[in-house]
This record gives C-alpha cells, sequence and structure tokens, in this order.
C-alpha cells in the first residue's frame, strides 16, 4: 500500500513539473496571386503579401519563484515553392532563448530589433508595404538583428511597453565580415537600438530608435541611425495612424541627405468581417542622391475579408511614382542610384517610371 501511495505521488509530482513547462507549433500560410508591373509585367503565385508565411516553435517554463524560461524558433517559407524563407539559415525569423520575471525579460539571439518590431508588427513590412518597398532600415536590412541582447522593461504604467537592444553583429553582409559574424577589432554592424509603445484605450503611439556602426562594406566608422515614431486613434468608424521615419548615413556617400517617409494608414471596418485600409506616402532622398528628383510617392490599398477565426481572403494594391532619380517597384529589388542590373528583377529601368502591383489571396494561421 506505501508503495502505492510512493508511486502515485511519483506520478503527480511529475505531471505537475509537465504542466509547468509547454511547448507550441504554430505558424502562418500565406498565398496568393498577384501580377507586378515595373520594367514589364509578370503574373505569378506568391507568399506573403499579406503575412509572412512562417513555421515556428515557442516554449515556455515556470521555474519557479516567479521565473520563467522562454523560447522562439521561427523560420520563414514560401508557399509558392515550398523553399525555406532563407537559403544560408534555418530559423531565418528568429531565434532566441530568454528569462522572464518580476524584473522584466532578458533576450539573446536574433530578434526583432527596435524599429523592426514597431515596422513590423505595428505599421506593416511585407512585399506591398511602404516601408519595405522602400529602403528603410526598419522594414529591410535591421528588420531582425542577429547576436541581439534585447531587454524588455517590465511593465510600470498600463500600457506602456519599452526595450532596449545591443547587437554584437546585427548580421548585414558586407566585406567587412560575414552575415552576424563578429570581427575581431572592428565595430561593423554594432547596433544599439530602443522602443516606447504606449496604448490607451483608442490612443497609440510609439517611437523606435537604431544607431548602427560601419553600416557599409568599408569598416570606416560609417556610422548610420534610424528613428522610426508613430501614432493612432480609432475613432471606431475608422482607425487613423501616421508615422515618421528619418534615416541618416555619415561618411557613406558625399552629399548624401537624410531619407525621410511620411505616411498615414485609414483603416475601416465596413462590417465585423471586412476591413478596407487605404494608406498615403511620400518619401524624400530615396536615393541618397544630392537631386531634387529622388522623390516617391505610395498609394496603397488592402481589403481584409475574416472567414473564420483563422483564416481571411484578401486584395492588395499598391501605386508607386517614382520621382527622376529612383526606380522603385513592388519587386523591392533596385540598386536605388542605377538602374538595376539583375535579369530577372521585374522593377522599372527608365527612369521616373509608375509602377504597380495586384494580388488576391488567402492567409491561415494556426
Amino acid at each position: 500500500m506505501k508503495k502505492t501511495l510512493l508511486a502515485l505521488a511519483a506520478i503527480a509530482a511529475s505531471s505537475a513539473v509537465f504542466a509547468q513547462s509547454s511547448v507550441t507549433l504554430y505558424g502562418v500560410v500565406d498565398a496568393s496571386v498577384e501580377s507586378v508591373k515595373g520594367d514589364k509585367t509578370v503574373t505569378r503565385v506568391t507568399s506573403g503579401n499579406l503575412a509572412g508565411s512562417r513555421l515556428g516553435f515557442k516554449g515556455t517554463e515556470d521555474i519557479g519563484g516567479g521565473l520563467k524560461a522562454n523560447f522562439v524558433l521561427e523560420n520563414g517559407l514560401n508557399v509558392d515553392t515550398g523553399a525555406t524563407g532563407s537559403s544560408t539559415r534555418f530559423f531565418d525569423r528568429a531565434a532566441w532563448l530568454g528569462l522572464a520575471g518580476g524584473f522584466g525579460e532578458v533576450r539573446l539571439g536574433r530578434q526583432d530589433s527596435p524599429i523592426g518590431d514597431i515596422a513590423g508588427n505595428v505599421l506593416g513590412a511585407q512585399a506591398y508595404d511602404d516601408l519595405k518597398l522602400l529602403p528603410t532600415r526598419a522594414g529591410n536590412d535591421f528588420r531582425r538583428s542577429d547576436n541581439a541582447i534585447t531587454y524588455l522593461l517590465p511593465t510600470m504604467v498600463p500600457g506602456l511597453a519599452a526595450q532596449v537592444q545591443y547587437s554584437t553583429a546585427s548580421g548585414v553582409t558586407s566585406a567587412s565580415g560575414a552575415t552576424g559574424a563578429e570581427v575581431a577589432g572592428s565595430n561593423y554592424n554594432k547596433a544599439m537600438g530602443l522602443s516606447v509603445k504606449y496604448v490607451a484605450g483608442p490612443l497609440s503611439a510609439g517611437l523606435g530608435y537604431e544607431s548602427i556602426k560601419d553600416n557599409a562594406t568599408a569598416a570606416n566608422d560609417q556610422k548610420a541611425n534610424a528613428t522610426l515614431v508613430y501614432a493612432g486613434y480609432d475613432f471606431g468608424a475608422a482607425k487613423v495612424t501616421a508615422y515618421y521615419d528619418a534615416e541618416t548615413n555619415y561618411k557613406v556617400t558625399a552629399g548624401a541627405k537624410r531619407l525621410t517617409v511620411l505616411g498615414a494608414k485609414v483603416a475601416v471596418p465596413f462590417t465585423p468581417e471586412f476591413t478596407m485600409v487605404a494608406g498615403l506616402s511620400t518619401a524624400r532622398n530615396v536615393a541618397t542622391l544630392d537631386t531634387n528628383g529622388d522623390n516617391v510617392q505610395i498609394v496603397s490599398l488592402k481589403g481584409i475579408y475574416t472567414l473564420s477565426k483563422r483564416t481571411a481572403v484578401y486584395a492588395l494594391f499598391t501605386n508607386v511614382n517614382n520621382g527622376a532619380d529612383t526606380y522603385r517597384s513592388v519587386d523591392n529589388a533596385d540598386s536605388g542610384t542605377a538602374a538595376p542590373s539583375s535579369a530577372t528583377a521585374n522593377v522599372p529601368t527608365a527612369l521616373a517610371k509608375t509602377t504597380h502591383g495586384i494580388a488576391v489571396g488567402v492567409r491561415h494561421s494556426f
């Protein structure tokens, strides 16, 4: 009898331990048919236009004493071909481990940068969004950071979230070092960032900042920085969000001006199932040339119809009006200051050309 009770107690104890630890498999599958007009027009099946397709694992363990261990491993994928999101790494979207408690949370590994978190999770950084289409750091090179040490502050004011981050090598490839590799005696792509986000009822606002060292191929202390701010208000009948992105290079290009993006989005829920989002933005000094013709105007429309808790269908339209010295398109594959050389890139090879993209697709999350 005593042995039976001891066995039952051991089983109960082990069950309690298992109940304190969990691992979740999750993902997003997003596929669409699109027609993109650049120098020519191409129609194709593509992946991740509304939300990035991905497969991930996340887990947490309650260690006790208010302390938890958390991790996320997340891989991007392309539904159109079945390929992974990156040819050089498996968990290209996230790979971090952290400890959380009353002090906040500390995370180590590849994760969202502070400006990338705002761009991707608040304003949008997919192919049809301006912060991705334009050469912003928040939507492109510094959307995520390798080798990052992130401290998420504890919630001291309801609705207020803040974080600071330092990367020993943020992960942009150049002649100064391999992607994500720290180089002895070099500051190449070391980065420091921070962000503050606030939500109070219908009001939302935030600010993100990133400072990067040696943000170019030559190791000459070529500093760069980026600042992204936004504010939004939900009126019920419509939610309006305005944002401003400003990015500066130092010692990179002689006569280079500051890249700025000023934009606004209006989301109108016509029914509980259907929402329409209209966006307008203007970007200045896109080609970072000392000229007056490198500006871009972008108009976007996004319609989303929710079929269920996990599945939605959508339609997207983005129109890009290029200035005299820019070559932007929904394909986002230009060199900025000269006509693209890639034979496969469907981007304008003539100056001052208007481009657009149209997509219809479905997104499922699990």
